[in-house]
């Protein structure tokens, strides 16, 4: 798989410091995903570089960018004001170039998106979570979901059976709880990272080619 280009871009935020995005833009692109980073690495996390090079292979354009205080090198996470006007900002940056806009990103960055969404739709056509952070480790609680039931656009949950954030006996009914818009897809014994055991015989490349499927073909299934 060939590297793709990636295009740095300059977001600008209401109130707040500028910000920095990574935009890749395969020819034909038929939808953009906005992909927000975990709490604990930037943008250019290898997790996020391979999935975005996943995507753009399938076609689907991406828009990596930072939180500010990642964009600073700090290792507080902006409040969920500040990280939600990003967000929206990010968004907005993404709807220039007049595709199909989906949103999501890793943990703390997906659960900013929707947190984002649940409060004023954004114009975007779904929200994907690539390991929603139900609660933290070992405190299971399910009271950071209690926003997506103001969330109105389709949502896909790409989990694994052993994350630690995410406890499925909890999971599970949050999900069934919001109806028809929700989609849960399920990666056997990965863990928040979607790491999964040597023993399953299943190497990174094969989990990441099935999230990167699974998102592709729920985008497709929306564009119509």
């Amino acid at each position: 798989m060939a590297k793709p280009d990636a295009t740095p871009v300059t977001i600008e935020i209401d109130d707040e410091p500028k910000v920095s995005g990574l935009l890749i833009a395969p020819k034909a692109a038929r939808a953009i995903y906005v992909l927000a980073h975990g709490a604990g690495a930037g943008m250019t996390h290898p997790f996020l570089a391979k999935f975005a090079a996943l995507l753009a292979d399938r076609g689907i354009a991406t828009l990596r960018y930072q939180f500010p205080y990642m964009e600073v090198g700090s290792r507080r996470p902006d409040s969920p004001r500040v990280a939600e006007a990003t967000v929206r900002a990010a968004v907005a940056e993404a709807r220039k170039r007049k595709l199909p806009v989906f949103a999501g990103g890793k943990s703390f960055g997906g659960r900013m998106t929707s947190g984002a969404e649940g409060h004023s739709a954004m114009g975007v056509l779904g929200l994907a979570f690539l390991g929603f952070p139900l609660h933290p480790p070992g405190a299971p609680a399910t009271t950071r979901a209690d926003h997506l039931a103001d969330v109105t656009v389709p949502m896909l949950f790409l989990q694994g059976t052993n994350d630690e954030f995410a406890q499925l006996d909890l999971l599970k009914p949050v999900v069934k709880k919001l109806g028809k818009t929700a989609t849960l897809h399920l990666i056997e014994a990965g863990n928040h990272s979607f790491r999964v055991p040597a023993k399953t015989g299943r190497k990174e490349p094969e989990v990441m080619a099935e999230l990167a499927d699974t998102l592709v073909a729920w985008m497709d299934g929306l564009i119509g």
